[in-house]
Parts: structure tokens; sequence; C-alpha cells
């Protein structure tokens, strides 16, 4: 009996190994069972129709001779020749004929005279009729049987003549028997016969049925198409596969050998069906075969060959317990397989080192990372040497093989070889100064027997040797072909010496190493000069002033030196500029652009000009230089997507002004701790404003708010949405009673070490000027009244302590007011500040500007402004919508000698100053 799933393959019509046809087939035992089926019912229906034929022939003999009989019994019946004498014969005759009839089973007796009148006859209505029918014979004597039409219709007649005693012919019988009768006793037979010929076919049926299973069992439910086609597989596994197969049963027997495993393991002709123990196997093989276990790939010996041999049971598949082994050579493919292995090996070797090795822009670090790629796949230990330039980020030069040791991987802390920082002079005859001067790889398969590795330090050349390493293999790093240094393969303990096959392996790491040595020294002059640049340009120390509390931070991105920057710029009148600006990219345009740009901006503020029209000017600057830029030879950027936001913060009032180009708006932070944006209108970047007005924002804060600047760098890490980045920022910034410097940390303990953006951020505390310090008077357009305000000014002076100024300040103060009177307009009004400098101010409401000439001899004046240049530390002039303020700065520490310095002035011709 066959397993559950077997028995559901055959019921299925398919065996599991059957080949798959073109669409449904008969199978083999269904053809055969309709084939016995059918020869059966043939030979059933011949010899139904033999038994009916025969029958019927015999039915017909049968009548033949039973009419015969009758004729010729009632025709030399006795008395017969006295009836036919007498007066009526047939009333004689007629009830003889009848009985004889009857007992011969004749469906007639007639007896007929010699003219033909009928004297008996089974239907009354004959007697007496004339009869025609073929009696010529009996007429003259001889009885016949013949069939022919008569009365009675198609039947089988005997006529015998009757003779009297001198032998005439006086009358003739004839006994006929119709057809009908005759197919009558036959039919009356035939059911029998069908029957039997129904039995016969049914049990040959049966018997074919039973066959036909027997036979679907043994073919599994296959057609002959399929039977053939796996006859041709069978055969084709057998002599044309170039993979062994064997089958074995359950009882340790071979069923089944191919011909590539009859080769593959010497198998005897008589193999089938011998047990596998006796085939001279190896044990492990006879083992494997024998057992039930399962194999994947096992590797047996046989004779000089491996093979490796799969296993598997086809119990599982509804077959008998049998198992199917599978065999092919891999003596070759091990070989072969090992090389693939080594070449994968060294593929994901390199594969590793392009993205190790260059993962920074840091020359030390390149070549620590070609060291650790290359331990311990391809060698045990490596060492690295660079020219000291290339260490610099400077062009090597040509000088000799002298390099520094630069990166050490594989070895302990013990080892004989140089260290990392020694600087390395090799000897001519060396390999290592060989491939420095002839940049080819040298390969050292045996340092023992290389005289040339030992000449450059005999006693470390043993203690090397001792400490286990036999092999070396010298490599260049050449970039553009310039060798940049040296990269040094050793190989020790059990490891295969370096042979030929080994150099095209190092060169290719060596060569992308190279690249990216090359490009990190590069990148390592390019940002040291973008350093220095940077740090030329960028503010060392913030100016001392006492209006704001300052904080600031600066931090480069990940890609080196950019163009984020800020600055803090004071201004005349107790009044401080907060400047912080962008400049897109990174490298030294965009250093030298910030640069530009900054000091443009300590231009426009030592002008004075209001935050609106000093970014007007910028934006025009930057426009004219990107023209100039485009009609340059170089390919250098433009400076298109430059930003700047400018703030003038007054301490005296506490009045703030800001305006901005492109730039994020900046953060303020009351007292209370409230947080919120100063957001001046919307201008575009610097550079792209075609014209259009920059508009400014004023706010006026109280004492002790915060200002917050920044670039966009700082909002990089917190989200990608600029309101939610914003109001974070907000967030972080807010709360009452925080210092500059804790609002600077707050911003900035998040920040990553090397942020993907530069990051610029100024924090600023304001303070307001104390009252006391600020002295202001207004002035009547009158001259007279230049007195009573010098005078005024000379008390409050007096009064701060500033006594040894007065002088000074009372000769600027003079000269300042009688212009104004003169040439100005009202309102006129008086200023004094005492901050680190004493500040006078003047301002009237014309917007004209005084401006130095040199005086003639003959002009009576010219000369009073000059004098306040000559006793004023700094001094300039202001607008504002109002008019103009004419502002000098003294010194406090001033004010020694003024009185001689004004004398020698008198006794001078000097330029001087008129409005």
């Amino acid at each position: 009996m066959s397993s559950e799933p077997g028995g559901q393959r055959r019921r299925s019509g398919r065996h599991p190994g059957a080949p798959r046809g073109a669409g449904p087939s008969r199978s083999f035992a269904r053809e055969v069972f309709l084939l016995q089926l059918l020869l059966v019912t043939l030979l059933v229906v011949a010899a139904l129709v033999a038994v009916v034929v025969q029958t019927r022939r015999d039915t017909m003999a049968d009548a033949r001779h039973r009419t015969t009989a009758a004729a010729q019994s009632f025709a030399h019946a006795p008395g017969l020749l006295q009836a036919l004498a007498a007066p009526d014969p047939t009333a004689v005759l007629q009830p003889l004929a009848e009985a004889a009839r009857k007992d011969a089973g004749v469906d007639a007796l007639i007896v007929y005279k010699l003219d033909g009148i009928t004297l008996t006859h089974s239907d009354p209505a004959q007697l007496g009729r004339h009869v025609i029918g073929p009696y010529a014979e009996a007429a003259e004597g001889r009885a016949f049987t013949r069939t022919f039409h008569g009365a009675l219709g198609l039947s089988v007649v005997s006529a015998a003549p009757v003779k009297d005693r001198t032998g005439q012919v006086v009358a003739i019988v004839s006994a006929p028997l119709t057809v009908e009768s005759v197919q009558n006793a036959v039919n009356r037979q035939l059911p029998v016969f069908l029957a039997s010929a129904a039995v016969a076919v049914g049990l040959a049926a049966g018997g074919a049925a039973l066959v036909s299973r027997r036979l679907r069992r043994q073919t599994h439910g296959l057609g002959p198409a399929e039977m053939t086609r796996m006859y041709e597989h069978h055969d084709a596994v057998l002599h044309a596969v170039r993979e062994g197969v064997l089958i074995t049963g359950g009882d340790g027997r071979l069923l089944l050998a191919n011909d590539e495993a009859r080769r593959l393991l010497a198998l005897p002709e008589d193999a089938e069906g011998r047990e596998v123990a006796e085939l001279g196997l190896e044990p492990g093989t006879v083992e494997l075969l024998t057992s039930d276990r399962a194999a994947d790939d096992e590797v047996h010996p046989a004779g000089d060959r491996l093979l490796a041999l799969n296993k598997r049971s086809t119990t599982p598949f509804g077959g008998p317990r049998t198992s199917v082994v599978t065999l092919r050579d891999t003596t070759e493919l091990r070989a072969l397989s090992g090389r693939a292995e080594l070449a994968r090996a060294r593929l994901r070797l390199l594969y590793d080192a392009g993205m190790r090795i260059g993962s920074s822009l840091d020359v030390v670090r390149t070549a620590r990372e070609l060291a650790e790629v290359a331990v311990p796949g391809f060698a045990d230990v490596v060492t690295v040497e660079l020219r000291d330039p290339v260490l610099r980020g400077e062009e090597p030069d040509g000088a000799g093989p002298e390099l520094r040791r630069s990166a050490v991987a594989g070895l302990a802390e013990d080892h004989p070889l140089y260290p990392v920082g020694r600087l390395i002079h090799f000897v001519p005859g060396t390999p290592m100064a060989d491939s420095v001067h002839s940049g080819r790889s040298v390969v050292e398969p045996d340092l023992a027997a290389s005289p040339g590795w030992r000449s450059q330090d005999p006693e470390r050349a043993q203690r090397i040797l001792d400490s286990g390493i036999h092999s070396l293999m010298v490599v260049p790093l050449r970039a553009r072909g310039v060798v940049l240094g040296l990269v040094n393969f050793w190989r020790s303990g059990d490891s295969a010496p370096f042979d030929t096959e080994d150099v095209s392996f190092a060169e290719e790491v060596a060569g992308r190493a190279a690249v990216c040595i090359d490009n990190a020294r590069r990148y390592t002059r390019e940002h040291a000069m973008a350093v220095t640049l940077q740090r030329s340009l960028m503010p060392r120390a913030l100016p001392p002033q006492e209006a704001l509390e300052l904080a600031h931070h600066y931090l480069p991105a990940r890609a080196g030196v950019g163009g984020d920057w800020f600055d803090v710029i004071p201004l005349p009148g107790a009044r401080i500029a907060l400047v912080v600006g962008d400049v897109v990219g990174h490298g030294l345009h965009a250093a030298a652009t910030m640069g530009r740009l900054r000091i443009a901006v300590h231009n426009f503020s030592a002008l004075d000009l209001p935050p609106d029209e000093l970014l007007g000017h910028l934006d025009e600057l930057v426009a004219r230089l990107d023209v100039q830029d485009e009609d340059t030879e170089d390919d250098a950027p433009a400076i298109t997507g430059a930003t700047c936001l400018y703030v003038v913060y007054d301490s005296v009032s506490g009045t703030v002004t800001a305006a901005t180009a492109g730039h994020l708006p900046a953060a303020v932070v009351l007292p209370d701790g409230t947080a919120s944006l100063l957001q001046p209108p919307v201008s575009p970047p610097l550079g792209l404003g075609a014209g259009l007005p920059v508009e400014t924002t004023e706010l006026t804060l109280p004492e002790g708010s915060r200002l917050v600047l920044f670039t966009d760098g700082l909002l990089a890490g917190r989200h990608r949405d600029l309101d939610t980045a914003l109001a974070s920022l907000l967030t972080t910034v807010a709360g009452p009673g925080r210092t500059p410097e804790q609002i600077r940390a707050a911003l900035t303990e998040s920040l990553p070490v090397r942020p993907d953006d530069d990051i610029a951020l100024l924090v600023a505390g304001t303070h307001l000027l104390d009252p006391d310090l600020v002295a202001v008077w207004d002035v009547e357009p009158d001259p007279a009244a230049v007195g009573p305000v010098r005078r005024a000014c000379a008390r409050k002076l007096e009064e701060w302590g500033l006594d040894h100024l007065a002088f000074g300040a009372e000769l600027i103060l003079s000269e300042l007011i009688t212009n104004s009177v003169r040439y100005g307009k009202p309102p006129i009004r008086v200023r004094l500040l005492k901050t680190r400098t004493l500040i006078c101010e003047v301002s009237d409401g014309s917007s004209t500007a005084p401006h130095i000439r040199r005086a003639k001899e003959s002009d009576e004046g010219g000369r009073g402004l000059f004098l306040v240049a000559q006793y004023a530390q700094h001094w300039g002039t202001r607008y504002s919508v109002r008019g103009k303020t004419i502002w000098a700065s003294q010194s406090l520490e001033a004010g020694a000698g003024e009185e001689e310095a004004f004398a020698d002035f008198l006794g001078g011709d000097w330029d001087d100053l008129e409005l």
C-alpha cells in the first residue's frame, strides 16, 4: 500500500515525477481498459451473430427436413389413393391432412391433382383453387424442396409425388413452412443469446477493469506519451547528464547508477542490485549511502577526486523507501573557489578602502585610514610615511627620500619599527629609497635575504625579523605624477610572503589613498589660507563701549571656513551698531567676500549713515562688484546670496533702529522674559535690490532688554520649517534675568561640533546712559546766544569733573554753534554726553554739511572749524529727517597744553573749515 500523499497523486492522475504535457491526456491504464472492452464487445457481437446465423441455418435445415418428411409421409400414407378416387376427395382428405399437418409441425399439408386443383389446404379459402407453382418436377415423379412465395408467403416447400400401383403420378403432396415461422423460432432464442452476450461483456469488462486498475497503479496514471517521455528522460539521466545519480534502496542495495556515477565512483558493471558495502567505496561514502540521513554538498574522497554528495529520501513523495544521491566532481572547483574567494576578499577590501579612506580632509587621518583598512585583510602591519610639505598642505618638492612616519596599524606598543612622527632618512639601496626614486613598487618576499633593507638600520632590522615580520612590499603614494610618500605592507608569522599578484591590488589601494591624501593636502592649504584670511577679516576683539553687554559665538561649518560674520561698531552720540551677515558658500571665496562686505559696512558706518541708507549703498556696491567679477577671466562666483542685518542702538534714548537685506530678523527679549522678533520690512538679499528702497523699523527698549542676532546656521539643526524653528528659538531665549552669556550658552549647547552651515551669534544686553551724564540746551538763532551756552557748558564740565577739557570744549562749541547760527536753520540744539569720551553735538534743521578747504591769506574767515578738528579726537556729521548734527569727541585724558596749541594755531597758516 502506498502512503496517503502517493494515493492522492494517483487519484489526481499524475505521478510527482511525471513530465507535464501541454494538455490533458488519457492514462495508459485507461487506454488499455478501453481497448480490452472494445475487443471483448466485438468478440461477443461476432459470436452472437454467428450463433444467430447458425441457428437460423439449422432452423431452415430443420424446416426442409420437416416439410420433406411431412410431404413424403402423407404421399405414401395408406388409403390416399382410395381417397383420391372417392367422389369428394376433399371431404375425405381434409381432416386427415389437418391432423397430419399438426403432427408434422408444418403450416399446411396440400394435396394437388395433376390438373393443379387444390384438394387440401390449411386455409379453407384455398380449397378448389388452381395452384401455380414449380410442381413439374414432382409431376414427373421426383420429390423436391424449394423456397418460394406461395399463398402463405415466403415459405420452405417440399413436394412429393403420389403414385398408383402402376407407378403413375396421380397427385402431388406439398408441405410448406413459412420463413416467418422459422424466424419466430429463431427470435424466441435471441433473448437468451443477448443475455448471454451481455453477461459475457460484463464479465470481460470487469476483468479488464481489474487489470486496468492494477496497471494504473503500476504506471501511476501516466499516458503513453508521458511514459515515453519519462523513459527518454530516464535514458538521458543514465547516459547524458554530467552529474552522477544513484538510487539506493532501504535495504542498502544499489538500485540504479547512471554513467557519470559509474565513472566517478569506478563502479563495476554488475553494481546494480548489489549491496553498497560490496562496491569498494570509501567508508564515509558507504555510511552516507546506507544511512537514512540527508546531505547537502558533503565532500567525500573517491580515489584522487573530491566529490560533493547530496542525498534526499523519496519516502515523503509517495515512492518506495529509497534514496536519491547526486554526485559532482569538485576537485578543480575547489582550487577555483579558493582563488575566487581570494578575489572576493580583495574586492571587498577595495570597496572598504573606497568607503573608509578619505572620510575627512585631514592628511594624517587619511594616512591612518589607509593603514587600518589593509590590516588584517591584506597585511599584518602597515606603515605610512609622508613628506613634510604634504603634512603642512604644501606642494611636495623633489628632495631626497626623507619622509615622516604618519601612521602605523597592526603593531603592539613595543614594536621595533620606527614610531609615528619619526622623520626617517632612507639610505640609498633600501626598498623605500628605490621606490621613492623610481616611483614604482618594490617587493621583498624574504627580508632576511635582503641586504639593502638591512643596511638602513642593521640592529633594528634584526629586531624586526625576530618579531616575526618576514616579507615587505613598498608602494609609492603617487598623485599627479608626484610621490607624496610611501605605504609599507608587512607580513609576519604564518602569512604567505608577498608576490607579484599582490602588487596590483596594493597599487590600487595606494592609488586611491594617494588621491585622497592629495585632496586633503590641498584642502589643508586652502583651509589654512581661509583661516588666516578669516582671522584677519573677523573682529579679533570687540571694541570697548558701555552701551551694551555683549556675548558672541562663531562656529565654522563641517566644510570649512564660511562667509558668516558679525560685528560691533561704535557710533557717535553714545550709539552702537550691531551687524550680522551671511555669504552663501564656504572656502576662500566666501571668506574673502565676507571681508569685502565687512570693510564696506565699516566704511559706510564711518559716514554715520542710517541703517536703510547704509544697506542701500551696500546693495549697490555688491551689484557693482558682481558686474566687475563677470568681466574677469576667472571663474569666481558672484556675491549673490549675501544677506545682512544692521541694527543701531542709542543708549541715550534706548531706541533700536533696524534694517535688513534678506536676513533673518533679530530676537528681542524684554526684561520680563517675553521674547519676540524685531522684524524690519522685508528686503531682497544684497545685489538683488534692483534699486528698491530699504525700509527700517524702530523700537524703544527698556533697560535690561536683550537683542539676539544670528545667521540661519543656528536654525538648521532645529526644524525644517522656518516658522517652527524661529518659534523654538524664541522659546529658548525667553526668560527673565538671563545674561547675554547665559542666552548664548542656551542656544549653543545643543549644536553639533561641526555643523553643516556656519553659525554666527551675537547677544547684546542693553544699558541706558545715566541722565546725569547728558546735558541738552536749546539755542536761539542769535549770535548773542553763544556766550550763555558756552558758560553753561563750562559749568556742566566742572560738575562732571572735566575742568581740564573746558577750554577745548568751549572753543569747539563756540565754533559749531556760531556756524549753525550763521548758516543753519532752527531749531538749534546743543548736547553734551559723557561716555568714554566727551561728545559735543550741535543740531540744526539744515542739511548743509561743512567741508575742509585751504584758507587764502586774504580770507578773513575759514579757520574756525579747523580749530575744531585740532581739538577734537574725532568729528563728523550725521543726518536725520529733521536736519543734521555736527559732533566732536574729546578724550577724557586730553586738555593739557590746549592754550599753547591754540597760540601755535594763531601763529600758523592752516587749512580751515567753512560751510
